[in-house]
């Protein structure tokens, strides 16, 4: 059966820390750097346009106060409305150019999250939980594109329209810009408050939010675990507890906006209501024109919509911004690295003085010794939990032992790269996948050079070219969303034929058979035994059949290897394995 996690929360993945994130983003938009500075200009040009309108309307009011005809009243307005075309069109180009230099950096985040998590060992992804994983290439990789394709380009062109803004007032009078700059302190006491305890409060969302989707994917994968084990209860307080968690991390997320929003919209007020005043005596004074008050006032009043827009962006910065941290932190996660190892000198696998525990267990395995020969076919049985699956592991190079070591032709199997591992050991447990795409596509990844007579040969040895041959289009039929759905048993007919085609040189079976019923799972058993004849297989034993036919078999009990044998020595030395036999055969009888 698919195991089960029941414990608490799994190791998470690394989170890169501000300065990585800073220097990331600096990177992806140096990357595109014309495109960058093409944005800048043009929201420049669309900004200083726009100041021409409250500076016109001045001139207009300074005009009739004056006594200005008519003719000079209309010129100015026609100016103002030329003004407001020209930002308009050019604010429009600003955002087209904005949203492809968004678009393009989207893409190579996509890419890089891609290339870093192809390159994780299958261990760190096993111990942080496919869960956090996929929250962060879906939920936190959305988030951070709709940052750079949107929320990016428009904190620019704010902020930029910002300052053109706030220079205007201090070029109409010096006196009125500062004390325009004095009236927005509120602003920034609140966004200081806001952003000290922003960046933790969403990434504790976060992490949150992957604890939730990693119970679920466990549930859901290890269903018959659950019920045969009658955890429903469990799972479902497990999961309840980690919503509820989850909702205590919005909240809190949500209460941080509600004192943040309110506090910016009540500091909008003061500087305009400052301006005026101040400006009021200035005009009483005769040290400035009512225009000029009138325009400065303007100014302000415009201020709030571009002030408004980048507060509403730090603010989704915040949540981007711990997304962005979590998708970054892949780049700290350790990698699958070529390897520099010399190259095996045989097959021959040979584990000595292995102990291995889990971070949060207890240790599994117990000083286990065994030398297993090429061309050999090794079954290892034992009840639950005796450890056979992590030797299994272990032998795989998929972990490190805690002590010992295992080896492969005299070289570490853990020091061996990816390529080189696949070439020499491939484990193949009862978790398979099928890929979206047709029949010769999900069996092309094991080897792409091969022909569809290769194809066809791996489907027959391991009892699938019947159901296959039976399909509309036969190898080009489409499985998957939209095609044709496997069940548990086809899907694990098509993992192991993609073994046969990768040809390694040890074969590892993890109860690989154990989704197939009986008939099926000893025909495809039988079959690979005759396709790898000359390779080593080492059979983690569901069924016994396997350990009968088998040329050795290694018997597991807590941790430590303690039978090795044939089966006819083994049932006639009467210790464990025999007893497991009997019990066995006895109800396969009964």
């Amino acid at each position: 059966m698919a195991g089960c996690a029941v414990g608490g929360p799994s190791p998470r993945l690394p989170v890169a820390r501000p300065v990585d994130v800073r220097r990331a983003a600096v990177r992806l938009v140096k990357g595109d750097g014309r495109a960058f500075l093409a944005v800048l200009a043009l929201n420049g040009a669309a900004a200083g346009t726009g100041l021409a309108g409250p500076w016109l309307l001045g001139r207009i009011i300074d005009e009739v106060r004056g006594g200005g005809g008519v003719g000079a009243v209309d010129r100015l307005a026609l100016a103002i409305l030329l003004c407001a075309v020209a930002q308009l069109l050019l604010a429009r180009w600003a955002r087209y150019v904005g949203h492809r230099f968004g678009e393009r950096i989207l893409a190579r985040v996509r890419e890089e999250f891609v290339d870093r998590a192809l390159a994780l060992p299958a261990s760190v992804v096993e111990r942080a939980g496919t869960g956090d994983l996929t929250a962060r290439g879906t939920a936190d990789v959305d988030i951070v594109g709709k940052t750079l394709r949107d929320s990016g380009p428009e904190l620019l062109i704010n902020s930029v329209q910002a300052l053109f803004l706030i220079g205007a007032v201090f070029a109409l009078d010096p006196l009125l810009g500062v004390c325009g700059l004095g009236g927005l302190t509120g602003i920034w006491f609140v966004l200081r408050w806001y952003l000290r305890r922003a960046r933790a409060g969403y990434l504790a969302e976060g992490a949150a939010g992957s604890e939730v989707a990693e119970i679920v994917a466990a549930t859901a994968s290890g269903a018959r675990t659950v019920e045969a084990l009658r955890l429903e209860r469990r799972r479902i307080a497990a999961s309840r507890d980690a919503l509820d968690a989850s909702r205590r991390r919005r909240l809190h997320t949500l209460f941080l906006r509600t004192v943040f929003f309110p506090g910016v919209e009540v500091s909008y007020l003061v500087p305009v209501v400052t301006v005026l005043l101040v400006g009021g005596m200035l005009h009483d004074r005769g040290a400035m024109s009512l225009g000029a008050v009138v325009a400065a006032a303007l100014y302000l009043q415009q201020l709030s919509g571009p002030l408004d827009e980048i507060l509403m962006r730090i603010e989704q910065l915040q949540s981007s911004g711990a997304s962005f941290a979590r998708v970054e932190g892949l780049a700290r996660a350790p990698r699958a690295v070529p390897s520099r190892s010399p190259e095996p000198a045989d097959d021959r696998i040979d584990v000595t003085g292995v102990r291995y525990a889990y971070e949060r267990g207890g240790e599994v395995l117990r000083g286990v010794d065994l030398t297993v020969r090429p061309g050999e076919r090794l079954a290892v049985v034992g009840p639950s939990g005796a450890g056979k699956t992590t030797l299994s592991r272990l032998l795989a190079g998929i972990d490190a032992p805690t002590e010992g070591s295992v080896t492969v032709g005299g070289v570490p199997v853990v020091g061996l790269g990816p390529e080189r591992l696949r070439r020499q050991v491939v484990l193949v447990t009862q978790e398979h996948h099928v890929f979206l795409g047709t029949v010769r596509d999900n069996l092309l990844i094991a080897e792409p050079s091969s022909a569809d007579e290769e194809l066809w040969a791996a489907l027959t040895a391991v009892g699938a070219d019947g159901w296959v041959r039976d399909l509309p289009e036969g190898l080009g039929t489409r499985l998957g969303t939209g095609g044709h759905r496997t069940d548990g048993s086809q899907a694990q007919q098509l993992a192991l034929a993609r073994v046969v085609l990768a040809d390694p040189h040890t074969l590892i079976l993890d109860e690989a058979t154990a989704l197939l019923d009986p008939a099926t799972a000893r025909h495809t058993e039988r079959a690979l035994a005759a396709v790898l004849e000359g390779r080593t297989v080492i059979a983690i034993a569901h069924r016994l059949h396997t350990a009968h036919d088998a040329d050795r078999v290694a018997v597991m009990e807590d941790g430590r290897l303690t039978e090795l044998g044939t089966h006819d020595e083994l049932v006639g030395a009467g210790g464990a394995y025999a007893a497991l036999w009997e019990r066995w055969h006895g109800e396969r009888t009964a």
